[in-house]
């Protein structure tokens, strides 16, 4: 398939945001249950900021995907069968959870809820986040659906997509989270460090399976199939135009054999190899874990352009072949 790259940053960002938001309400529970030092609202609420910034520009990049734009508001009419519809709900449901988790925080709206037994107090801010964590899960699986329900796309069609989507984007949001914890909580760097390697470690053995399960899938359509045509030997001279046609660059990236076999390794270095080794020699460098950020994120937008195009569409047998 041809990679859009509006999609790319679509997904990557909000992935980036939602990992983010999910770091932040892990470290506001093991602080509720004592096992970390409760940290100031600022830190919460400014995490929250950034989190809105993510996801307002992956939901910005997605309308350049759009053919109508301002009929954008339509995608949501068939959320009963359509994966693509429950995105399009549950992204805004989610920025409006995280904005008020946000704000209860920055402003100290924070009534108590309820009192669990031994004395925890459960206020606004942890109905909030428990909420926007639900959402934040519920939105991986919608966002990775759209590809892994497609049957005939069989690079997609897979329990794995829906994992390696949630775990890459937790990486992401963990090493952020990091990093933004040096400047604004140095003490809990290390913590947020240590979840990002963990995760990081996870997203890479699960990007390594999917890389695995697609070398070894067996095509179920044939030229012979593509056309119709069962005779046992059918040579291709042609795909029956010779411009460039809506089947020529849609579904296509384009690029040669050579090409994807050397950005493969590269992201696989960029998001992974490289995050891990920064992160395991600077836990608390604020440069370190930016660098490890940036190098991961550059390394994401690279493995989800060859999670795009190395999706075959069946069409492909016919329409690659200029006589």
């Amino acid at each position: 398939m041809k990679p859009a790259f509006s999609v790319i940053f679509l997904t990557t960002l909000i992935g980036a945001g939602q990992g983010l938001f999910l770091a932040l309400f892990t470290h506001q529970l093991y602080a509720l249950f004592g096992l970390l030092p409760m940290q100031s609202d600022a830190f919460y609420g400014y995490g929250s900021v950034i989190v809105l910034l993510l996801l307002a520009g992956g939901l910005v990049a997605s309308f350049f995907h759009l053919g109508r734009p301002e009929r954008a508001w339509r995608a949501a009419s068939q959320w009963r069968t359509s994966w693509l519809s429950r995105e399009v709900i549950a992204l805004p449901a989610f920025m409006g959870v995280a904005f008020l988790f946000g704000t209860s925080h920055l402003f100290g709206i924070r009534p108590e809820i309820v009192t669990l037994p031994g004395g925890f107090v459960v206020d606004l801010s942890l109905l909030l986040g428990a909420t926007g964590t639900l959402l934040a899960f519920s939105l991986f699986v919608c966002t990775a659906m759209i590809y892994a329900c497609l049957r005939f796309l069989r690079e997609w069609h897979s329990p794995l997509t829906v994992i390696n989507y949630i775990l890459m984007g937790g990486a992401s949001g963990f090493v952020l989270a990091a990093f933004y914890a040096t400047y604004a909580a140095p003490t809990e760097a290390d913590f947020f460090a240590g979840w990002a390697i963990i995760i990081t470690l996870l997203a890479f053995v699960g990007r390594l399976a999917s890389l695995w399960r697609n070398a070894r899938l067996k095509p179920t359509s044939t030229i012979q199939t593509a056309i119709g045509v069962k005779h046992p030997r059918i040579s291709q001279r042609s795909m029956g135009l010779m411009g460039g046609s809506f089947n020529t660059r849609d579904f296509f990236h384009g690029k040669s054999e050579a090409f994807l076999r050397t950005i493969k390794p590269g992201f696989l270095l960029l998001a992974f190899v490289l995050p891990l080794a920064l992160l395991a020699i600077g836990l608390s460098s604020p440069v370190v874990l930016g660098f490890a950020f940036i190098l991961q994120y550059l390394g994401l937008l690279a493995e989800r352009w060859f999670f795009f195009a190395q999706a075959n569409h069946p069409q492909n047998l016919y329409y690659q072949t200029i006589g």
